[in-house]
């Protein structure tokens, strides 16, 4: 696909107000829309879409622009906006935008779970992630950084991806892994294959005291079993997701001892809006230049 060869300008339309500022020089119409109100005047000529998160507003907009070529989201997961994708549209995902911060939360999460601020005037002494055990399931980038900041701290790692290659084990194997793991941290995408796959049967695998960890998506578990194992006492959990999400207020989780909950945040740091506007304005710039873009999920471009 050669240059673009028109003078008119293309329009892009991006969720921040802060992201305008970092796209200034380009050749192209910004406007700023987030999905949460009716969108601005011209939807028929938007060519390069950023959507934030798929609100129904959102999806509503995407589905009206008929002039649309790429849909680049900020995240790694698209499964949200998939429903609303035009033919023909390219569809790129964010993927390294949030690695360092997601990994960070991890680190943060496990060494708060395994440190428990206060136990020791109870117990006498903690957990430690010095030789420690670490089950890490969907093993891709963010796996690699999770890795890289935990085993400073002495811990040996276990790697399970959907896909196997040299030193990452297959989710078949990982019933036979689960009984040696201290911590298990889920990163796993959505997809038919990877919902509830931490079943009852799952967490019964894992040792008395094991710490469940989940920054991936919240449909990996099923709800109602991480529920009763970690209302037990046997099990305890740390997690930026859920399913629901977000839980009921009432929801037992919320008061569960031995659970850490965050409101899908742990890739919300204040390097987010520059990374991902680096990001979007690399890709316009590749738009425009008619060469590859990055991160492509859809075959189309």
């Amino acid at each position: 696909m050669g240059a673009r060869q028109s003078a008119t300008r293309p329009v892009v339309w991006i969720p921040h107000p802060e992201g305008a500022g970092r796209l200034r020089g380009l050749p192209a119409e910004v406007t700023v829309f987030d999905g949460r109100s009716e969108p601005p005047p011209g939807i028929e000529r938007v060519e390069f879409c950023v959507p934030g998160r798929p609100s129904p507003a959102m999806l509503a907009a995407i589905r009206r622009m008929s002039g649309l070529k790429v849909l680049q989201t900020l995240a790694a997961g698209v499964d949200g906006f998939l429903p609303a994708l035009p033919a023909g549209v390219t569809l790129c995902n964010g993927r390294g935008i949030q690695t360092a911060a997601v990994a960070e939360w991890v680190l943060a999460a496990v060494l708060t779970m395994q440190r428990e601020p206060g136990a020791p005037a109870a117990r006498g002494r903690t957990r430690t992630l010095d030789g420690a055990t670490v089950l890490i399931v969907g093993y891709g980038e963010i796996g690699a950084a999770v890795e890289a900041r935990l085993v400073p701290f002495g811990c040996r790692v276990t790697r399970v991806a959907r896909t196997a290659r040299p030193g990452v084990e297959t989710v078949a194997a990982l019933p036979g892994l689960l009984g040696a793991a201290d911590v298990v941290v889920s990163l796993l995408p959505r997809t038919p294959e990877t919902g509830g796959l931490f079943d009852a049967a799952a967490f019964a695998r894992m040792p008395d005291g094991a710490l469940f960890v989940n920054a991936g998506r919240g449909d990996a578990a099923d709800t109602e079993a991480l529920t009763k194992a970690t209302g037990s006492g046997r099990l305890r959990a740390a997690l930026d997701v859920t399913d629901p999400e977000p839980l009921p207020g009432d929801h037992p989780l919320r008061s569960t001892p031995g659970v850490l909950l965050s409101p899908h945040v742990a890739g919300q740091t204040t390097a987010f809006l520059p990374r991902a506007y680096d990001l979007v304005r690399a890709q316009i710039e590749r738009h425009l230049a008619g060469a590859p873009l990055a991160n492509v999920v859809s075959k189309d471009y």
